[in-house]
C-alpha cells in the first residue's frame, strides 16, 4: 500500500456526490431507551466520482488515473468542492481562520486542524493534506512568513516553527486542503453507448487514514 501525492483531476471531481459518514452502534434496551456509541473518533468521507463524468474525454482521464493508482492499491488526493477551505467557501484563506493550538514554550510542531461548530458543540478534524502555496500561519495575531518562521509538510499537515511559540500564544492557520482517499473498487465498468445516453459509471471513492 502507498499514497501518491497527486490530486484526482479537480474538473472531474466537480459535480461528484459525497460527504462525511459516521459509524454508530445503537442498542435499544428493554425499557425502550437507547444506548449509542461509536468506535470512530473521526468521520470518514465517501464520494462517487462517476456522476461527474461529462464526456468520453473525462472517461479516458478517469481510466488513466485509475490504472496509475492500480485500483485500490494506492491512495491519492481528492478535492471536496463542498469543503476544501479553512474559512468561508467564498473567501480566501486567512491566517486567523482556525485556532490550531496554544503555544507552550516547548513544542515547535503542530497539526493543522479544522474545527466545525454547531452551537456549543465542536468537532476538530485533522487536516493531513493541505495544498502547498495556500497555507498561512499566525502567532498571537501576527502573520508569520513561511520559510522564515515556519515550514509546513504538505504530505502530513504538520507545521514546524523555527522557535516554539510562547506560552499561551494563539497559533492560527488558514489553508486549502484535499482529502486522502482511494478507489473503493477494483473495476470500472463503462459502456460508451449507455454513457452517451446519460448513464454514468459508478466509481466509489473512500477516505483513508494517513
Amino acid at each position: 500500500m502507498g499514497f501518491h501525492e497527486v490530486r484526482f483531476p479537480a474538473n472531474l471531481s466537480f459535480g461528484s456526490v459525497g460527504g462525511p459518514e459516521r459509524q454508530t452502534d445503537v442498542v435499544t434496551l428493554a425499557n425502550g431507551f437507547e444506548e449509542r456509541n461509536t468506535p470512530w473518533q473521526h468521520s470518514r468521507r465517501r464520494y462517487d466520482a462517476g456522476v461527474a463524468m461529462r464526456g468520453l474525454d473525462d472517461i479516458e482521464a478517469l481510466i488513466a488515473f485509475f490504472e496509475a493508482r492500480r485500483g485500490q492499491i494506492h491512495g491519492f488526493r481528492w478535492k471536496d468542492w463542498a469543503d476544501y477551505k479553512s474559512g468561508g467557501a467564498l473567501l480566501d484563506p486567512a491566517y486567523d481562520d482556525q485556532l490550531i493550538a496554544f503555544g507552550d514554550d516547548l513544542s515547535p510542531t503542530f497539526q493543522l486542524i479544522k474545527t466545525y461548530r454547531s452551537g456549543e458543540h465542536t468537532y476538530a478534524r485533522p487536516i493531513t493534506k493541505p495544498v502547498c502555496g495556500s497555507i498561512r500561519i499566525g502567532i498571537g495575531g501576527d502573520e508569520q512568513d513561511e520559510g522564515v518562521h515556519y515550514q509546513v509538510d504538505c504530505s502530513t499537515g504538520i507545521v514546524t516553527f523555527n522557535h516554539p511559540p510562547n506560552d499561551g500564544e494563539r497559533v492560527t492557520a488558514g489553508y486549502e486542503f484535499d482529502v486522502p482517499v482511494r478507489f473503493d473498487t477494483d473495476r470500472v465498468l463503462v459502456s460508451v453507448a449507455s454513457f452517451q445516453a446519460g448513464d454514468a459509471p459508478n466509481v466509489p471513492v473512500v477516505e483513508i487514514r494517513v
